[in-house]
């Protein structure tokens, strides 16, 4: 019998794959045509990918962490489970690293968060990239607040429903960040993570590291107007009440291609939570 051995340089090889943006199915399907047994390549490709993800995300190299949120996708599945919920995969893409969800949160769950954060907004801020501090900015036209990590039991129950769906310690999480856009309203488009050679980041990434991705969820369907745009791919994705988008950037470059902004809403309102994850726990 011709035992099939998994060596270190195939699970090096799987990685590389997975690191240039290559889908599971077709490092598969690459497999099978080199002549390995699917059962064998199945397992060593689930194994390997594991394995990378577990990596912790201390041990980040100089090109960014060693592992990133990612929901799990292996196999193209049509649903994951968030925890408590079953959520719809709408679309993925690899470069950049973008999946729409639907149905992450329900009609009663947006209302009620968005009657919550509602007392409490005033006018959006950025970060001042030469103090760490935050100003207002005419490319951000909003109005928004902060809930605290767990603040209220709807943010605890979404929170761990979020890190399930993308595999990242609820810890590593800011907190929900609600956001109100009248009509007119934007986002221009900009980079989530941080620019380390700015002089005010030094305190803003202490507070546990980079950025290393972003999911924006729809409390509301706005007449019209209002999708999240990635400029790059030309990407627009439509702001659907309880659905969401993800992106990840495994680096503070533009090369990640996460360049993406809230275009002006035109008619009615928008209404999104959005939550930033860290490489490490946020304090």
């Amino acid at each position: 019998m011709n035992l099939q051995v998994v060596t270190p340089e195939l699970s090096q090889w799987i990685v590389e794959q997975a690191q240039a943006g290559c889908r599971p199915e077709d490092v598969l399907a690459s497999m099978r045509s080199s002549g390995w047994a699917e059962a064998v390549a199945i397992s060593a490709l689930e194994r390997t990918l594991q394995q990378f993800l577990d990596r912790p995300a201390a041990a980040a190299s100089a090109n960014g962490p060693a592992r990133l949120p990612e929901p799990a996708l292996l196999g193209s599945p049509s649903c994951v489970q968030a925890g408590d919920r079953l959520v719809t995969v709408l679309l993925t893409m690899r470069h950049p690293r973008v999946v729409v969800f639907a149905g992450l949160l329900s009609d009663e769950e947006c209302d009620a968060l968005a009657a919550d954060a509602a007392p409490r907004l005033s006018r959006s801020e950025t970060v001042v990239v030469e103090t760490g501090g935050n100003e207002v900015n005419s490319s951000r036209t909003s109005q928004g607040m902060f809930f605290g990590l767990g603040e209220t039991a709807l943010c605890a129950r979404i929170e761990a429903r979020i890190a399930a769906l993308l595999n990242w310690p609820l810890v590593n999480g800011e907190g929900l960040q609600v956001l109100r856009y009248l009509s007119g309203a934007e986002y221009k488009p900009h980079h989530d993570y941080f620019d380390p050679a700015q002089p005010g980041m030094s305190a803003v990434l202490a507070r546990g590291g980079q950025r290393v991705a972003t999911l924006v969820i729809y409390l509301n369907t706005p007449e019209l107007g209002g999708g999240t745009v990635f400029p790059d791919v030309g990407l627009e994705v439509a702001p659907v009440k309880g659905n969401a988008v993800f992106f990840s950037y495994d680096r503070p470059h533009a090369s990640t291609r996460t360049l993406h902004g809230g275009a002006p809403v035109l008619a009615g309102e928008k209404w999104v939570a959005t939550k930033w994850l860290r490489e490490r726990e946020f304090i």
